[in-house]
């Protein structure tokens, strides 16, 4: 809770009721930004196309590979020329600049560069990130903590939405950004502090993995095929490969009687490839069913929503399907009349949601688990399972599995982003046909692991939050 001035308010031409908007930076002392930089600039749009990891290729990084809490995701990295990068004049790294993403909804997200992160020496960014770099009046890693403090971002977030329908950032903007004063002997004592938080972070970091790792290890070892075959199976279309290795160009030779493996001819390399073939070998190696054998209903789509903004009925769409959760926090609403004119969109606690159109999108699956009224739109498939023939989680973990993603991989129609996954194609696919108690036993393994995932999580949230409270602290007292 804080108290602002109107006073306060009225210094601002641009009124804000919200908290990111008026806070009372006025008690601090502080001095411009600028005065503290020795760079500050933007990146350039990446020419001659950006693509997947090479030899002699360099990263390059834009605001959707920065997240909120600092960290950068490197399964989403891509890559630009080194030919591009030798002629660029601006935009290149070096260890410990500071990102700024400058652009739309990922405004003000920041991330310092520590190169032991990365897998390769030289990284750019793109036209929508700023590189920031101090002088020698400010310690480096104070100034990124500070640039994640509430007083800096409100300050971002004030210039970056004055007057705008789409926030973004100018470099006139940065120049009018101020930070407290802090004596830097104080910044070197408080930084001190901070790495060894950090390090116990970092620590704590190495024990995470990835959700679909701890999925797969477990149904492999259970349906017996390699724990990484998830990883060498190759990044597709699909949400389901998008944390796969990179695929690299191979031949390989298909017979003629392959193709009469399915009622659509394919003679593309996702139906033929080896690791799909080496794919469904395993599936023929287990006990199964088709998904048309344990449903209580047709798979079907919702209805393209009529957004309502005074409405009480959540609209899922595919963005709210997360491959984790059904994150309900920006969906739309529509309203009753809405919800009771389209049975077929409605979806109750227990249906299995499927992201069924769009590259990358599509496969995203989850289980709806709130009790809220909602219908979903027509790009997203309703499963209904018969919980008295299959336990609705193991059936998500297995989709998520690779044995399921591939499914998804290799039969989705169409081309570029206008990728899709019928409900026939849903219907079909194989899953293993194993006692409930079995299948209980898997997802309890899963949930347990996952659980204990969240736990370390947290903790490296609440070691970020100390963080927080010392750089918060300083600015308080060392002015």
């Amino acid at each position: 809770m804080y108290i602002i001035d109107l006073q306060e308010i009225a210094k601002d031409s641009n009124i804000r009721i919200g908290k990111p908007y008026t806070l009372p930076t006025s008690k601090y002392s502080y001095e411009k930004l600028i005065k503290f930089l020795l760079t500050y600039e933007s990146g350039s749009r990446p020419k001659g196309g950006i693509f997947e990891y090479g030899e002699d290729e360099v990263i390059n990084l834009g605001g959707e590979q920065i997240g909120r809490d600092g960290s950068v995701d490197l399964s989403k990295i891509p890559y630009v020329s080194y030919e591009f990068y030798k002629k660029s004049q601006k935009g290149k790294v070096q260890h410990m600049d500071i990102l700024i993403c400058k652009d739309g909804a990922l405004t003000g997200k920041t991330c310092i560069v520590d190169s032991d992160l990365f897998p390769h020496d030289k990284i750019m960014v793109n036209e929508h990130v700023y590189i920031i770099r101090a002088n020698e009046k400010i310690n480096q890693k104070f100034l990124y903590h500070l640039t994640r403090t509430e007083l800096f971002q409100c300050q971002i977030k004030n210039l970056a939405y004055k007057k705008k329908a789409q926030p973004g950032l100018n470099l006139e903007h940065l120049g009018k950004i101020k930070i407290p004063k802090v004596s830097k002997s104080l910044q070197g004592k408080i930084i001190t502090v901070i790495e060894l938080i950090e390090q116990k972070i970092k620590g704590l970091k190495l024990q995470i993995k990835e959700p679909l790792e701890i999925i797969n290890e477990i149904f492999a070892e259970e349906f017996n095929y390699s724990p990484t075959l998830w990883k060498e199976f190759g990044k597709g279309m699909t949400a389901g490969t998008q944390k796969s290795t990179p695929k690299n160009l191979t031949w390989f030779s298909v017979q003629s009687t392959q193709i009469a493996l399915t009622n659509i001819l394919r003679f593309s390399s996702r139906f033929h490839n080896p690791k799909t073939r080496a794919l469904m070998n395993i599936i023929k190696t287990i006990p199964k069913i088709k998904v048309s054998e344990v449903i209580t209903e047709k798979v079907h789509r919702g209805v393209q929503p009529k957004i309502d903004p005074d409405g009480e009925v959540y609209g899922i769409k595919t963005g709210q399907l997360k491959n984790g959760y059904i994150d309900r926090s920006v969906a739309d609403k529509v309203s009753y009349v809405f919800f009771n004119a389209f049975e077929r969109a409605r979806v109750k606690k227990g249906d299995i949601l499927i992201a069924s159109t769009g590259k990358v999108s599509l496969g995203k699956v989850d289980i709806v688990e709130f009790e809220d009224d909602a219908v979903v739109d027509g790009h997203v498939s309703i499963i209904t399972i018969d919980e008295f023939k299959y336990n609705r989680l193991f059936f998500v973990y297995f989709l998520r599995s690779i044995l399921g993603a591939f499914q998804i991989e290799r039969d989705f129609t169409g081309a570029t982003n206008q990728i899709e996954l019928y409900a026939d194609q849903i219907e079909a696919f194989s899953i293993p046909n194993i006692p409930i108690k079995h299948q209980d036993k898997i997802t309890d393994r899963i949930k347990k692991a996952l659980d204990e995932q969240k736990n370390i999580e947290k903790q490296v949230e609440e070691k970020q939050n100390e963080i927080n409270k010392i750089i918060e602290k300083a600015i308080t007292f060392g002015n």
